[in-house]
């Protein structure tokens, strides 16, 4: 069981891609990484974030799926609870599917089908550096769970 992003926009770029390898490459089951990426839409404002929105909730299909909405209006949780949240899904049997919505957010109903919405900061990144941060802080969850030295208290 992989733990997968559905992202709007293009694919990564290269000092993203190679980041997000340097954690890939660190991962184990089931902390491991998949990514798709959602094509952002010609609309703007609110039209493309119904219509960004709409192509998420069709890829989040599966009931036992535990979504997890990236949102700087989330929740603001530190690691080691990150890496609880994570784990008690994963152990649960529940895949887990991480959220990016386009440069106009998602709508009430991405947020309604989310089982928990985080904010990895008040501050609002990139998109294409939340990527990077959300692979850093999967490895470093799993680290976390397996007790190893990467995370210091």
């Amino acid at each position: 069981m992989a733990i997968r992003v559905l992202a709007v926009g293009r694919k990564h770029e290269s000092w993203v891609s190679d980041g997000i390898a340097r954690y890939e490459k660190r991962l184990k089951k089931p902390f491991d990484l998949s990514w798709q990426f959602l094509p952002h839409s010609a609309r703007e404002g609110d039209a493309a974030r119904a219509e960004e929105s709409e192509r998420l909730l069709t890829k989040t299909t599966e009931a036992r799926e535990y979504v997890i909405l990236l949102d700087e209006r989330g929740r603001s949780i530190d690691s080691p609870a990150f890496s609880r949240t994570l784990g008690g899904a994963l152990d649960a049997s529940r895949p887990v599917t991480f959220l990016i919505g386009g440069a106009y957010g998602v709508d009430d109903t991405v947020h309604r089908r989310a089982d928990f919405v985080l904010s990895l900061s008040k501050l609002v990144f990139p998109h294409q550096l939340v990527r990077l941060i959300l692979a850093e802080q999967v490895y470093r969850a799993q680290e976390i769970a397996g007790r190893r030295s990467y995370h210091h208290e």
